[in-house]
């Protein structure tokens, strides 16, 4: 089995006239390729997958292990509110050669805790030699799984190898790895809190802002990884404000629309998200030019710079 480790980059979904777009998916993996990204993902919370159907769901995964080329992992987004068409869609990525399914949490129902126990249990049955990586996301769906939830998961299914831990209790970590053992693989699911979860015992994060800052984020995590905690310190400060950005306003919006005026995707997403404000743009703007993503006016400051001088593009 893969072992997923690193920055893991949750890919937005481009769409081009309501339709996925293909180009631009290509452009943005080649993108992540290059900046030395661990591994990628689509079809989790920031690609939208709640409005797009199965059959769309599958074809990302397929058109995203075609652009990768075996380049890097893909941990696949097959995880929704249903059973039948979480096994659908995770069955689909396993055959097509992804290397793993990161499964949320049903949201909207809030099953109970036997019930997550069952639902998780059932997919991981159903792909018995795919690595499982749940996805504790409370904030979205509404309930929690709880560390005797996930101990009783990695007891009983050898393939459930992580979770995506998208809190800022950070205190669930060290307890969880206490009770399941260190060798469960966590990975970070909130941005700002990718370094101080990983000195805790996390492997990885699973960051949007990687989608802006793809080489920052690597470095970070792969520092990190290496024990070299001061290094890895400067750039956790250095994307803070990018950090906070990616939820200016409902993600991905703004991660979407710096992308478009970068000029690799179109700012556009699947109703009901809708366009922001001309305040939050101005900001995103003003972002995105200090760390040199769009070019700056002339007579204004040059690329942000990390604490230690070094400048990151």
């Amino acid at each position: 089995m893969v072992e997923f480790k690193g920055s893991i980059v949750p890919l937005v979904t481009p769409f081009k006239n309501g339709a996925i777009d293909e180009a631009a998916l290509e452009r943005l993996i080649e993108r992540q390729i290059e900046a030395g990204s661990h591994a990628l993902s689509v079809g989790g919370t920031t690609g939208e997958p709640g409005t797009l159907s199965v059959e769309e769901r599958k074809y990302l995964i397929e058109l995203a292990l075609r652009f990768i080329r075996g380049r890097v992992p893909l941990l696949a987004g097959t995880g929704t509110l249903r059973l039948d068409e979480t096994l659908e869609i995770t069955q689909a990525a396993h055959k097509m050669g992804a290397q793993g399914a990161l499964v949320i949490t049903p949201y909207y129902i809030k099953p109970n805790q036997e019930g997550l126990y069952r639902f998780f249990g059932q997919v991981a049955q159903a792909v018995p030699e795919m690595p499982v990586v749940l996805y504790n996301i409370p904030g979205r769906s509404g309930i929690e799984i709880k560390i005797e939830t996930v101990a009783r998961l990695r007891r009983d299914f050898k393939n459930i190898v992580g979770i995506k831990h998208s809190s800022k209790d950070v205190e669930y970590v060290s307890e969880l790895l206490r009770r399941v053992g260190r060798d469960f693989k966590v990975y970070c699911g909130l941005e700002a809190l990718t370094f101080p979860m990983m000195c805790v015992g996390a492997v990885g994060t699973i960051a949007a802002t990687a989608n802006w800052l793809p080489k920052e984020t690597a470095e970070m995590c792969q520092l990190t990884l290496e024990g070299r905690y001061k290094e890895a310190l400067e750039l956790h400060y250095f994307g803070l404000e990018a950090n906070d950005a990616v939820f200016w306003d409902t993600n991905p919006i703004p991660l979407k629309t710096v992308l478009a005026w970068m000029g690799l995707c179109e700012k556009e997403w699947r109703e009901p998200l809708g366009p922001t404000t001309p305040e939050i743009e101005a900001r995103l703007r003003r972002m995105a030019e200090s760390y040199g993503l769009i070019p700056t006016p002339a007579g204004h400051p040059p690329v942000l710079p990390d604490p230690a001088g070094k400048q990151y593009v």
